[in-house]
């Protein structure tokens, strides 16, 4: 059970002042950050601004007290921003409490299961396709407030080809007013970080942004004037029974298993990310289960889809934080922030906000990373990371992630099959294979195969190739390299000896490695074969050939 206990409950053996405050430094300096961030990010998810800011204190809280990560920031992410902006759009603030809820379940069963190191066999173009793609769709969907156009005719675009199309028809209406505080914001986000670095540019970027607006009464559209009914103070319990039906349950559970593998995903990167930096060594089984009821925490209380945030975690280590203790002195920050300074919210540039999502964007684009996998990588590698990309900008990433999987399963095992092979005997170089079968007699009517690579369904047909010759007697089978087969295999196996009985051909196998021996005596296999006809080395298989082959003359 170690895997499944807080990071916080080891770190604390060690605890003494000075740490304490260097965590405490490091949770104001990312509330600092985060406060901007998940005001923005909750209005990119189409919810109130109120709404990020719940997500980062309680879920926040949670995984930084229940996280197996020394140092991970959880709150709202720009993956989950299109997602949940869909899922409102769709089904209302119910449907995403539903679906979190769900996706929050999913994560702690999958964190009790121990499937915390699975995720790392998630191909890396699936990501970097799927990422780069909800960057474009973010850009995209930030465009408007940026510019400040009017939809006149009240549209409501929810896909990434709609929006584009509303922009174009509406690009008359720009406000040039937002256009120059959005460019101000941007200026600010891009050189303030190059002479002050300990203050976040968006903190400084929304402060003077809004002071700008405020101060000229420009004609620039704010979160008062968008989102009217801010609410301020402690959040409160936003679900009931009736929300739970089997018809909701059963609509949302596919946004509900594409949140959970985002949040998994995502939060995993992160703590590995963290891990790098700081030496040492996060569980992801009770990251996973930390991040589980963090998200059911947060929408149970208004709030949106959490997973750690890497920006943000790692902002937490540069600052001196190594404890769970700086994430949740981060969660308390903002807490006193929505308690007595919630109201000035609605002060802040909607321009502004956009032009932090564009910064985000774009540092979440991981554009050098795609260039380069479309240089280096195999032709099948580049299929995958294209169409995932191009299927989360013009679908969703749910459609993404499916095709994307599948066709990545799909090629790895067409690889696969073109690497095993199953060859008959040749020639060997006694100096560079000591154990091949070269120089060797074969007795009278024997022939010998190699097999080389894992033997699955998809290259199991290659077994049914072997077609003993007229007058054969003995068929040898060499599995020293086959490190692995599965059911399809053994049924191939089961028919070339059925075929090798009808010819009278007695089938021998040689160094049958531990995992087919497995699938074999399972099978029963062993018993029809006969235990005397399975070789350790090829020179027993070979002596059991000669005299298998006296005892027919």
């Amino acid at each position: 059970m170690k895997e499944i206990k807080p990071k916080l409950f080891s770190v604390m053996k060690n605890y003494n002042g000075s740490q304490l405050v260097k965590d405490i430094v490091a949770g104001i300096i990312v509330a600092i950050i985060a406060l901007p961030l998940s005001i923005a990010l909750a209005i990119a998810s189409g919810v109130g601004p109120e709404a990020g800011i719940y997500t980062a204190i309680i879920a926040g809280f949670i995984v930084s007290f229940l996280g197996g990560s020394r140092v991970q920031i959880a709150g709202p992410t720009a993956a989950f921003a299109t997602i949940v902006a869909g899922i409102v759009m769709k089904d209302g603030m119910e449907g995403l409490v539903v679906a979190t809820i769900m996706a929050g379940i999913i994560l702690i069963v999958m964190g009790f299961c121990r499937f915390g190191s699975l995720l790392k066999y998630i191909p890396d173009p699936i990501t970097t396709g799927f990422t780069a793609g909800i960057a474009v769709t973010l850009f995209i969907g930030q465009i408007k407030d940026f510019t400040g156009i009017t939809y006149q005719n009240g549209e409501k675009p929810i896909e990434t080809a709609e929006k584009l199309e509303a922009l174009f028809v509406n690009i008359t209406t720009i406000n040039w007013q937002a256009v120059m505080i959005g460019a101000l914001a941007l200026v600010i986000l891009i050189v303030w970080p190059m002479i002050f670095k300990k203050i976040p540019g968006s903190f400084i970027a929304v402060i003077v942004t809004a002071a700008i607006v405020e101060i000229f009464h420009l004609d620039v559209n704010t979160i008062g004037k968008s989102f009217e009914n801010i609410q301020a103070g402690l959040p409160a319990l936003s679900i009931n029974a009736s929300m739970f039906s089997f018809a909701n349950i059963r609509g949302q559970l596919t946004n509900a298993i594409t949140i959970a593998f985002l949040a998994g995903v995502e939060s995993l990167l992160s703590a590995v990310v963290a891990d790098s930096m700081i030496g040492s060594k996060h569980k992801p089984n009770m990251e996973l289960v930390a991040q589980g009821v963090g998200n059911i925490a947060s929408a149970c209380f208004g709030g949106i889809p959490a997973t750690g945030a890497i920006a943000r975690t790692a902002a937490n280590i540069k600052n001196g934080g190594r404890t769970p203790i700086a994430g949740m002195v981060h969660s308390v920050t903002l807490l006193l922030v929505v308690v007595f300074l919630m109201p000035f919210a609605k002060l802040i540039p909607m321009p502004c906000i956009a032009a932090i999502l564009f910064q985000v964007a774009y540092n979440m684009s991981g554009w050098r990373r795609f260039v380069k996998l479309l240089k280096i990588s195999p032709k099948s590698d580049i299929m995958v990371l294209v169409i995932t990309f191009a299927l989360t900008v013009i679908f969703d990433l749910v459609v993404a992630i499916e095709v994307g999987v599948l066709l990545a399963a799909v090629l790895f095992m067409h690889r696969m099959s073109e690497v095993t092979q199953v060859e008959g005997w040749k020639d060997f170089d006694p100096e560079n294979d000591p154990d091949s079968i070269d120089l060797r007699v074969l007795p009278k009517n024997t022939i010998v195969y190699e097999i080389n690579g894992p033997m699955f369904f998809a290259t199991a047909g290659k077994i049914l190739q072997i077609s003993p010759k007229e007058g054969t007697r003995v068929l040898v089978l060499r599995m020293r390299s086959v490190s692995t087969i599965d059911a399809t295999a053994m049924r191939n196996l089961e028919i070339l000896f059925d075929d090798c009985k009808a010819r009278g051909v007695q089938l021998v196998m040689s160094h049958v490695n531990e995992q087919p021996m497995k699938v074999i005596q399972k099978a029963g296999f062993d018993k029809k074969l006969g235990e005397e006809n399975f070789c350790p080395h090829i020179d027993d298989a070979l002596a059991r050939a000669q005299a298998i082959a006296e005892q027919a003359a």
